[in-house]
């Protein structure tokens, strides 16, 4: 659950202050499974998650200076999360990353990066 603004006329009401509640999926791909037969440790990548998650929850966006001037989009925020994800799973995880940012059962945007 974030607050954050989009001041850009493009945007229409989203424009002002508003809130968005996001279910948040992350998908994670490898071209061969480990020594353990996995992918990656469940609960490394739900504790790296839930951290970066915990970055965003209950903020509002537009008063954290890291997104000073940036337009904080579910797409930008996805490939943010994909990003932080990333830099948490490092050196555990060595493959692709996808994370999905869901709005609603209609709205949603991925972002996936190159393989690690």
């Amino acid at each position: 659950m974030i607050a954050h603004s989009l001041p850009d006329p493009f945007f229409g009401p989203a424009s002002d202050l508003h809130g968005a509640t996001y279910v948040v999926d992350a998908e994670f791909f490898t071209q061969e499974l480990g020594a353990h037969h996995v992918v990656i440790d469940i609960g490394v990548a739900h504790e790296a998650l839930k951290g970066v998650l915990s970055e965003l929850n209950y903020r509002n966006l537009d008063e954290k200076s890291e997104f000073a001037g940036q337009l904080t989009t579910t797409e930008f925020l996805a490939r943010y999360v994909h990003d932080r994800l990333t830099e948490a799973v490092n050196p555990t995880f060595q493959g692709k990353i996808r994370v999905t940012l869901h709005e609603s059962h209609v709205a949603s945007a991925s972002f996936e990066g190159p393989e690690a």
